[in-house]
C-alpha cells in the first residue's frame, strides 16, 4: 500500500508539475462541478496528532485557504452553491467548505483564520452537546487513553462493577474503549453521567481532564458562541439534536425538528441543508428530509458534485491532517475524482439511530472509517448518538 501510495503522490506531482492541474482546473469539465470540502476540527492542542483522520492543525488548515486562494477558487456559501448546482449557473472553481458537528475549536481556530481571508462557510451544528456543553465522550475518552499508554486500571462502574481499562497497546486500547462505549449505551447514561464516568477515568489514568473542560478541547460550541458566529455571518445547518439517525420516520421527523427549531433560536434563519451524522445514509432518507423541508444533504463519499448529483447525497472531500498538500490541489482542480479513491461506507444504526457498536471492534467504528497506526479515531466523527 505504501508503494503505491508513493506511486500516486510521484504522478501527482509530476501532473502538477506539467501544468495538468491548471489545464483541469480551468476546464469546461471542473466548471460544471462542485467540489464541497469536510472538515471535522482544528485542534487547540494535540488534537490532530491523536487523531490526524479527524483534526489538523491551524497552520495546515491556514495552507488549505491559501491553496484555495492561490488557485483562484470561488469559495460560495453552501445554499447559493447548491442552488447553483442545480440551475448550472456555477463559476468557474466553484468551491464550498463545510465543517461538521460545530466543535468549539471552529469558533477559537477555524473561524479566525476564515474571517481573516474572507471566506464563508457552513456549520452543520449537532446541539445536545451545544446545550449540555461538556467534552464530547467518545472523543474525550479516547483522548484521555491515548494520553496514558502503558497503563492498566479497573474503572469502577457502579453497583460494585469494575470495567477493565488496558492502554498497554493501540489494539488494548480499542478493546477497552469499546467496552466503555457499550457500557455507556446499554446502561442507557446521560450526557452528564458520562461525564462523571469520562473524569473518572481520566483521574484513573492520569489525565487532567480539567484541561479539556478549560480549553474547551472535544467540546461544541454553545448557543451564545453560535450566535455570534451567525451574526458574523457564519452559516448554520441541519445535523439532527442527539448526533442519530433513527429508523422510523416519526423518530427521524423529532431529530430534523428539535435541531431545527435549536439552530433557529440561535441564528435567526430556518436551516434547510443537512449533514447524515456519521455519514449514516439510507435510501429512506431522502424522501423523510424531504417530507421536513430539506432541500439538500450531503454525505461522507468523496467525489465532486454534479447536475445529475442526488441533492440528497452529494458527495464531499473529508480533508484531513494524513492528506498531503498535492492531493488536496489535486481535488480542488478536480484530478483526484478521477483517481480511484476508496468509498468510506457507513457503520449500521439501531432502531434508535445510535450506532451499533459490536465486541472486539475498533474505536474508529464508533465513527465511520478506519483506524490509524495508534488504533485512535479516524475519518468520520467519532461522536457516538446521545441521550
Amino acid at each position: 500500500m505504501a508503494m503505491l501510495r508513493n506511486l500516486k503522490l510521484s504522478l501527482l506531482q509530476a501532473s502538477r508539475a506539467a501544468g495538468l492541474f491548471r489545464v483541469v482546473r480551468d476546464s469546461r469539465h471542473r466548471t460544471n462541478q462542485l467540489l464541497i470540502l469536510c472538515y471535522h476540527g482544528i485542534s487547540i492542542d494535540d488534537e490532530h496528532e491523536w487523531a490526524p483522520g479527524l483534526y489538523m492543525s491551524q497552520d495546515d488548515f491556514a495552507a488549505r485557504v491559501e491553496a484555495i486562494r492561490r488557485g483562484r477558487y470561488v469559495v460560495l456559501p453552501l445554499g447559493e452553491a447548491v442552488r447553483r448546482l442545480y440551475d448550472g449557473t456555477l463559476p468557474r472553481r466553484s468551491v464550498a467548505i463545510t465543517f461538521d458537528d460545530g466543535n468549539f475549536d471552529f469558533y477559537s481556530r477555524a473561524w479566525p483564520v476564515l474571517d481573516r481571508m474572507g471566506v464563508p462557510a457552513t456549520v452543520y451544528l449537532t446541539t445536545y452537546y451545544c446545550e449540555n456543553n461538556v467534552p464530547i465522550f467518545p472523543l474525550a475518552t479516547s483522548y484521555v487513553m491515548w494520553q496514558r499508554p502503558g497503563s492498566r486500571v479497573d474503572l469502577p462502574v457502579g453497583d460494585g462493577r469494575v470495567l477493565p481499562i488496558d492502554t498497554r497497546s493501540p489494539e488494548a486500547r480499542k478493546r477497552s474503549h469499546n467496552a466503555l462505549l457499550l457500557h455507556t449505551q446499554n446502561e442507557g447514561l446521560s450526557g452528564l453521567e458520562k461525564d462523571a464516568l469520562a473524569a473518572r477515568l481520566a483521574e484513573l489514568l492520569g489525565a487532567d481532564y480539567g484541561r479539556l473542560r478549560r480549553n474547551r478541547m472535544l467540546h461544541i460550541m454553545n448557543p451564545g458562541e453560535a450566535r455570534e458566529l451567525a451574526a458574523a455571518g457564519v452559516d448554520f445547518q441541519l445535523h439532527t439534536h442527539r448526533h442519530r439517525s433513527p429508523l422510523d420516520q416519526h423518530s427521524y421527523a423529532a431529530e430534523i425538528a428539535d435541531n431545527r427549531s435549536r439552530v433557529a433560536s440561535y441564528t435567526g434563519q430556518t436551516p434547510t441543508h443537512f449533514c447524515y451524522p456519521s455519514g449514516v445514509c439510507m435510501p429512506e432518507f431522502g424522501p423523510w428530509l424531504a417530507t421536513e423541508g430539506v432541500v439538500s444533504a450531503t454525505t461522507c463519499e468523496p467525489g465532486m458534485a454534479r447536475r445529475d448529483s442526488d441533492p440528497f447525497r452529494l458527495p464531499r472531500l473529508l480533508d484531513h491532517s494524513e492528506m498531503t498538500g498535492v492531493e488536496f490541489e489535486a481535488w480542488l482542480a478536480g484530478i483526484g475524482a478521477l483517481l480511484p479513491h476508496r468509498p468510506i461506507g457507513f457503520q449500521p444504526v439501531d432502531r434508535e439511530g445510535r450506532l451499533i457498536i459490536p465486541d472486539q471492534t475498533p474505536v474508529a467504528a464508533v465513527g465511520v472509517g478506519v483506524s490509524n497506526e495508534s488504533g485512535d479515531a479516524q475519518r468520520v466523527s467519532s461522536m457516538e448518538s446521545v441521550s
